[in-house]
């Protein structure tokens, strides 16, 4: 009895310092529910209530930063494992990453409009690199057919130069193939969050004179279509 008295009185004294439950609890071992039938009548001062509510604030804060680095971690062993599973593409594969890339992303020919040139569009620089590689090396399509247009938006009109280094730097292109810039009108409120410095836009990458080779892109993905839905 004697013992547990002067555990109540050594809680009672902590919080009048100011300490949380977790900081007493820390120094005094008892259970929680013990600790808060002794502290129940205890009233506090401003300048405890604040340092407890600090304290409160810093371990919430603690307990943040702590389960946002087990996220990190978590998410780059997952990248890494996923990242080996991918060994040496063959030609055969990168034919198909190719055909796949222009199905999704790729300006389809129109009835109403014959004659449709290669027109591939997108904001991702692996995905513009990877798609260059399988137009040049796949598709055999010389450098000089190649035709690239830049969609930005109004607001990052003084980013200009930029980005036309940035694709020129991606591409591998001389900057000079870049001078075509189209606007996109900003909404006056908005919830994108790739608008920022890190944004450079969208690219389109066009080819003179491709309409064959569009119609051909139409016919090995209605191939792979047909080979994966019989299977």
């Amino acid at each position: 009895m004697i013992e547990k008295t002067k555990e109540k009185e050594l809680v009672i004294k902590l919080r009048k310092e100011g300490k949380t439950y977790s900081e007493i609890l820390s120094i005094v071992p008892i259970a929680k529910s013990t600790l808060a039938i002794w502290l129940q009548s205890v009233k506090l001062g401003k300048k405890q209530k604040q340092r407890i509510t600090k304290e409160r604030l810093a371990a919430s804060q603690r307990g943040g930063d702590a389960k946002r680095k087990q996220r990190i971690e978590k998410q780059n062993k997952i990248f890494t494992q996923a990242n080996l599973e991918i060994n040496t593409i063959t030609s055969k594969e990168l034919f198909l990453i190719g055909v796949i890339m222009y199905w999704a992303e790729g300006a389809k020919e129109k009835e109403y409009y014959p004659g449709s040139q290669l027109q591939f569009s997108n904001m991702d620089p692996k995905m513009i690199q990877v798609f260059l590689i399988w137009l040049i090396r796949v598709c055999k399509i010389n450098k000089n057919m190649l035709i690239f247009n830049i969609f930005l938006h109004q607001t990052h009109k003084d980013r200009v130069e930029e980005v036309r280094k940035y694709w020129s730097k991606v591409t591998g292109f001389p900057i000079n193939n870049f001078s075509a810039v189209y606007w996109k009108r900003n909404k006056l409120t908005t919830n994108r969050k790739n608008t920022n410095e890190k944004y450079h836009g969208v690219l389109k990458i066009k080819v003179r004179e491709s309409s064959s080779l569009v119609r051909k892109i139409a016919g090995w993905s209605e191939g792979i279509f047909e080979n994966i839905i019989k299977k």
